[in-house]
Parts: C-alpha cells; structure tokens; sequence
C-alpha cells in the first residue's frame, strides 16, 4: 500500500483534470452551443433563463481552474455545491432509489468535495503560486 501512496499526486492531477475537463465539457454549450436548447430545458423545469447562464458560468470556469489547479478548494467547494444544487432540483425527481438518474452528478459532487477538502496537489499552479501543501 504504500508504494500506493507514492502515486497520490498523479492521482489528484488525474482526478482535478478529468473532473475539470468533464465540468468544461458541460459548461461550453451552455454559453457558445446550443444555449436556446438548454434555456428551453432549464425553463420546463421551472428555472428563468438566467439559471443556465449561471450554471454554464460556473462549470466552465471552475472547471478551467481544476484543470490547471488553481484555487482548487474553492473550485471544488462551488462545484459540489452546484452538483448538489441539480441533485436536489433535476435528479431527485424520481426518488432516492432511482440511482440511474443521479449516479453522474453523485460521483461530480463527491470528486469535487475530494478535492475541495485534499487540495490540488502537487502538481498545480496553487503549488507553485501558494505554496499550499498538499
């Protein structure tokens, strides 16, 4: 197990990159795709057209500073509290034993609390920056 441990700040870089570039990937057509599809959703479900600028704000922009690991915590702490946000809102709908409908956004809020809590690691700008141990 501890050569394990050895391999905790590529892991954190894995997860703080695969976690930020899923969040930009959901962010981008939100602002600059197909925004008109996503306000017509978002509005169905009772939510005013500004609520889809926010969350496409929010994904993209924090996830661009997990993807270069820069005010990771706070990066995180927003994003798990955005994915909490749409758990309560759009997967719940169906009740808690329906995991097929909250399963992706469970596992968004989990990551980004790991690493809201750990830090960045390492290997990041809030490293080289801060100075922050990980």
């Amino acid at each position: 197990m501890n050569r394990l441990a050895k391999l905790q700040p590529a892991a954190l870089l894995l997860m703080r990159f695969s976690l930020g570039v899923t969040f930009l990937y959901h962010g981008w057509p939100k602002l600059f795709g197909k925004t008109q599809v996503w306000v017509d959703s978002f509005a169905r479900m009772g939510l005013p057209e500004w609520t889809v600028y926010l969350a496409g704000v929010i994904e993209l922009f924090c996830g661009g500073l997990l993807v270069l690991g820069l005010f990771t915590r706070i990066a995180g702490l927003v994003l798990m509290l955005h994915m909490c946000v749409a758990l309560w809102k759009f997967n719940f709908v169906e009740g808690l034993l329906a995991v097929r409908e909250y399963e992706f956004p469970l596992a968004l809020a989990a990551a980004a609390f790991v690493l809201a809590t750990t830090g960045a690691g390492i290997i990041s700008l809030d490293r080289a920056i801060f100075r922050e141990k990980a």
